[in-house]
């Protein structure tokens, strides 16, 4: 089985594959007679057809080392994860290498950021490292597939940072 080790999340590392969705540097404005900080459209959404939606995702909790052999994506739409919890999570892409996936990569969160998944990235399942688990989920709702899975022919390793 092949080691990977997790990187922190940042917006450079992970912009290939999708958004870092966090409120840090300065806000777009100042909003409510000043009292709220607006970090605003920080988030490519993309939905080929349909329309944007809000799920509820409650996700086992994982623990590293974490062994995977599934990744998916979408190719209708882009999907926003974002913690319900103050806890980091881990998140698995890997580049698209002719319709297939390539070597993935691990991003460890921090505490306070979510993810957006830009259309057709290849990524592993949702992947909490502590309870609860729970995450709103932006996503595309419309007719037609939206999901393709591929498996790896051997499980991938992530290990402790």
């Amino acid at each position: 089985m092949p080691d990977i080790s997790p990187e922190p999340l940042t917006p450079d590392a992970f912009s290939p594959f999708g958004d870092v969705l966090e409120a840090e540097g300065p806000p777009e404005k100042w909003i409510n007679a000043g009292a709220c900080a607006r970090f605003h459209d920080r988030a490519r959404l993309d939905f080929g057809h349909g329309r944007a939606g809000i799920s509820l995702f409650r996700a086992e909790p994982r623990a590293l080392p974490y062994a995977f052999d599934l990744v998916e994506r979408h190719p209708d739409g882009s999907q926003a994860f974002l913690p319900m919890s103050a806890h980091g999570f881990l998140v698995i892409v890997a580049p698209d290498t002719g319709g297939r996936p390539g070597t993935p990569r691990a991003f460890l969160t921090a505490p306070g950021q979510g993810i957006n998944f830009l259309r057709g990235t290849w990524h592993g399942v949702l992947t909490p490292l502590h309870a609860p688990g729970l995450f709103a989920v932006v996503d595309r709702i419309g007719d037609g597939p939206n999901l393709e899975e591929f498996t790896f022919p051997e499980s991938w390793v992530v290990t402790e940072a």
